[in-house]
């Protein structure tokens, strides 16, 4: 971890350089006479704190309270915001609708109540009609706002201040929340040890190279013209976040620095990006395109500099997201109040230089925030352009899905506007799970190397900053085919909207050996997808079918979110047989619910003679077969991929181990596509036929040609340490 402690100049007196700031007194009473007839009698508070505070350390003032935040930098006319204890948690509502509100004059550096909190990227299938993401292994909310309506407020000047916007009745409530800040600020906490460990890309490296040439061949077909394609490095962490985020923030120094804490998880983002900042009718983006690594040499990065500038790839990707800003707010802007402030400037972020722009534009009289933000949600320079055919792309080549990564974290106040963030270099938390987004725009004339690379640079001064080691996954197989393209728009993946369902086996009793199993992954696809539980029938319903039924036979069980009913259909029971396996690559894999839109498999089955198709990743790891899961011979034992997330966890897979588990257990590791092909024998398993050989994996019958592939090199990884500092 980074040096921390508190730096100097930490007084409980205002400094006498200053008198209190008549300036700002003048604008609240001017906000408290105007809120008593515009927002329902509600009073401005604002008291100075009394003591002066560097804002990391103030952030820690309320690290044990209900829902604490911190945001640092510029935010509202605001060098930080910090708040505790929302009046509202805004979980049930739409989140733009949540944001929404009158658009009236702004009130310069004075907050008194915010929303505050962050959108995630998977909001965008709200705006814009595009299919769904790949499966998450860890995931937050898609959204957490909560309405605070109090909030300590550090001023331009370095000046704190204690507000609240609120009702006569709260007196006594906002009464004791600033006497404990004033306590806590005249003895502020110092901060406690906080670390990370076991980072590794999600795909490797070599597997987000695959993506991105896979995504460059797109571009060429002329299916779209840029998209920002990202991997995901996933770790473990120790201690408190924003004891983590303090230090990294400090060392780094972001313009758009925030720490946000729920019973969800914790963000810790340090975004060197504007997404929208609106005071009044004027709002304001400010994307960020075009990339270079800094070295800490002055001629090294001198010669960075100059390279961006000249760089005709890093202008073109720059203009063409500057153009997809400015649609995007000519949608809620009045005509002809577009325009760029500022293009292709060069600036400073953490470990690299980057091309920024200021497009500006006017709000239209009916236009509120919640319309702003539907217009132009997700940000442009996390998306691509067109922004639809992007997000597909993004959806069907990265390997997990994003959640608050490339969203937006801010606020809205009534009295300062809206000041939101692009959710970029920023740390996501779950429990001990930790995960960083990385990527950048893929153009024509991209390279699966130089952008992975690029990801690499980015994350490299993110970790040095929060004192990790870095260990980079090796590429899982020297047989790692790339995604092919199937047509003009990517196949979308499975719709969960469209249910989940089982096929069961029916002995010929007319019992149903496997309900149980089959039950509860049912009804853990319900309640992860759904937020409910199986209908409390459910267990009849299947019983009463399957004495019904063809014996033995099957039945398969479809639970319809819309309606919450069982839809059961009987037929035959299928009987094994030989099979031949053809692999095709899934970035990240389709997940662990057997979802009813199976359109993604039948789509590739198209263009199969017979075979069925092997689910691969983009580190050419075997995931599971159309029907089935999958099992490989490899030195004397079973081995099969675990269940990580990103497959089925099939009845038969599980009998199949538990039958093997006293005389030889079997391994549930990554399997490697060039170790299946290698393997003396392969079977797949499923609860209707059981276990059926596999005679071909790619054209070929397992072991032909055999060349022992080494689980170790499957699985393993190379460990680059990094110091600290």
């Amino acid at each position: 971890m980074p040096r921390g402690g508190d730096p100097p100049g930490t007084s409980n007196r205002r400094p006498a350089s200053r008198p209190p700031a008549i300036e700002d007194v003048k604008v609240a009473q001017r906000i408290t006479a105007a809120s008593r007839t515009s927002r329902g009698g509600r009073l401005l508070r604002r008291e100075p704190l009394g003591t002066r505070l560097d804002p990391w350390v103030a952030a820690r003032l309320v690290r044990d309270h209900e829902r604490p935040f911190a945001l640092i930098g510029s935010w509202c006319s605001a060098r930080a915001v910090i708040g505790s204890e929302p009046v509202e948690v805004l979980a049930d509502r739409d989140p733009f609708e949540a944001l929404d509100g009158d658009v009236g004059e702004p009130a310069p550096g004075v907050i008194g109540e915010a929303i505050v909190g962050y959108l995630g990227f998977q909001l965008g299938r709200r705006v814009e009609p595009v299919g769904p993401p790949p499966p998450a292994p860890t995931a937050l909310p898609a959204f957490a706002l909560a309405r605070y309506d109090h909030v300590l407020v550090c001023d331009r000047h370095g000046d704190w201040w204690l507000e609240a916007l609120c009702d006569d009745d709260a007196g006594e409530r906002i009464d004791d929340w600033f006497r404990r800040l004033r306590e806590a600020a005249r003895r502020p906490a110092p901060p406690g040890p906080a670390r990370t460990r076991d980072w590794r890309w999600a795909p490797s490296a070599q597997g987000h190279g695959r993506a991105v040439d896979a995504l460059v061949k797109r571009i060429r077909f002329g299916d779209l013209f840029q998209a920002n394609l990202c991997v995901r490095s996933e770790g473990r962490v120790e201690g408190a976040t924003v004891d983590l985020w303090a230090a990294a923030g400090r060392e780094l120094g972001p313009p758009k620095a925030a720490w946000i804490e729920g019973p969800w998880g914790s963000l810790a983002s340090l975004s060197p990006e504007t997404f929208l900042r609106r005071e009044g009718r004027a709002v304001e983006s400010v994307p960020i395109k075009g990339t270079r690594p800094r070295a800490g040499d002055a001629a090294a990065d001198a010669a960075a500099r100059e390279a961006l500038l000249r760089s005709g790839k890093d202008r073109a990707e720059h203009v063409m997201i500057v153009d997809l800003v400015r649609n995007d707010l000519g949608r809620v802007c009045a005509p002809g109040s577009i325009g760029v402030a500022e293009m292709a400037a060069l600036t400073a972020g953490p470990g690299v230089w980057h091309l920024s722009s200021r497009v500006r534009g006017t709000l239209r009289e009916e236009v509120g925030d919640g319309a702003l933000l539907r217009a132009t949600f997700p940000p442009g320079s996390v998306t691509g352009a067109p922004k639809v055919a992007a997000l597909e792309a993004i959806n069907e080549l990265e390997s997990t899905a994003r959640s608050a990564y490339t969203g937006a974290i801010g606020l809205r106040s009534p009295l300062a506007g809206l000041d939101l963030s692009v959710a970029i270099r920023t740390f996501e938390r779950r429990g001990s799970r930790i995960w960083l987004g990385l990527g950048g725009a893929v153009v024509a004339d991209s390279s699966g190397a130089a952008e992975a690379a690029e990801a690499e640079a980015k994350e490299r001064a993110l970790m040095a900053a929060i004192g990790a080691d870095v260990a980079r996954g090796a590429t899982s197989s020297e047989i790692a085919p790339g995604p092919r393209r199937h047509g003009p728009r990517p196949l979308r993946r499975p719709e969960p909207s469209r249910g989940i369902f089982e096929t069961i086996r029916v002995d010929r009793a007319g019992a149903v050996p496997a309900l149980v199993p089959h039950l509860r992954r049912m009804s853990a696809g319900a309640r992860e997808l759904y937020g409910r539980d199986l209908p409390a029938n459910a267990a009849d319903l299947i019983r009463d079918a399957a004495a019904a039924g063809p014996r033995p036979g099957r039945l398969r069980a479809e639970l319809e979110p819309a309606g919450w009913t069982i839809a059961i259909a009987r037929s035959g029971l299928p009987p094994p047989a030989a099979v031949r396996l053809r692999s095709v690559v899934i970035p990240g894999g389709l997940g662990a619910h057997k979802l009813v839109d199976r359109s993604w498999w039948d789509a590739v089955a198209a263009g199969l003679d017979g075979e069925l198709a092997l689910a691969v990743d983009l580190d050419g790891l075997v995931l599971e077969a159309s029907r089935a899961n999958v099992f490989a011979r490899i030195g004397g034992r079973w081995v099969t991929p675990p269940l990580d997330g990103r497959i089925l966890p099939g009845t038969g897979r599980a009998t199949f181990i538990a039958e093997r588990a006293a005389s030889e257990p079997v391994a549930e590791r990554p399997l490697a596509l060039a170790e299946l092909r290698a393997a003396a024998s392969v079977v797949i398993t499923g609860a209707l036929r059981g276990v059926e050989r596999v005679e071909a994996v790619d054209g070929r019958p397992p072991g032909a040609g055999r060349r022992r592939a080494s689980p170790a090199r499957a699985a393993g990884a190379a460990v680059i340490r990094r110091p600290a500092g």
